[in-house]
């Protein structure tokens, strides 16, 4: 009996050191936050400007041919209409696969850019967590339920490792990009 009472109490000791070794970032929180996702992000809205103007342009040239399609191909023999339709058809064509491959493009682009952005951010929580003799680090965003007394919070401490600046949080984040989107709409 005695010796069951001291393994359980072992085992109960090696469950509370093991609870204090257990950590969360807001890893999502950090990534976003990190200077270097800024010009990532600028980078991004430039290249979607260009895809909507050059989309646009496609469209335009499109409608605009359409329309003279619509005015004039009463008046046009037969082998002009049909190879006015088929300029047609072949543009409707092109403005569909413009729409596909730029999607795809504009997604690589996004992993191409965030990839070393995110393997940053990893590293240092990682190397923060390895410091402190943590055994177990969660993403906070993707937690259901942790008790916040068990569970030690890196997210400040790897703020600090990636630069990113005092006070900024994703709220602030979001009022900075608002503001950019507003006044390049001006």
């Amino acid at each position: 009996m005695k010796k069951l009472f001291v393994i359980a109490l072992a085992a109960l000791a090696t469950i509370t050191a093991s609870a204090q070794q257990l950590a969360k970032v807001n890893f999502q929180e950090l990534v976003m936050l990190m200077p270097e996702m800024d010009a990532a992000r600028e980078t991004m809205t430039a290249s979607q400007k260009e895809a909507e103007e050059t989309y646009a342009a496609m469209v335009e040239e499109y409608q605009s041919k359409a329309t003279q399609y619509q005015q004039k191909s009463a008046s046009w023999t037969a082998a002009i209409k049909e190879s006015k339709e088929k300029e047609l058809m072949d543009m409707q064509q092109r403005i569909q696969e413009f729409q596909q491959s730029i999607s795809q493009e504009l997604q690589q682009q996004q992993n191409q850019l965030t990839a070393p952005i995110q393997e940053k951010a990893n590293e240092a929580v990682t190397k923060i967590a390895k410091a402190k003799g943590i055994a177990v680090l969660f993403d906070a965003s993707q937690a259901i339920y942790f008790d916040e007394k068990l569970v030690i919070d890196l997210t400040e401490e790897a703020r600090k490792a990636l630069n990113i600046p005092e006070g900024r949080t994703l709220e602030t984040l979001q009022a900075e990009l608002q503001a950019k989107a507003q006044a390049a709409a001006k």
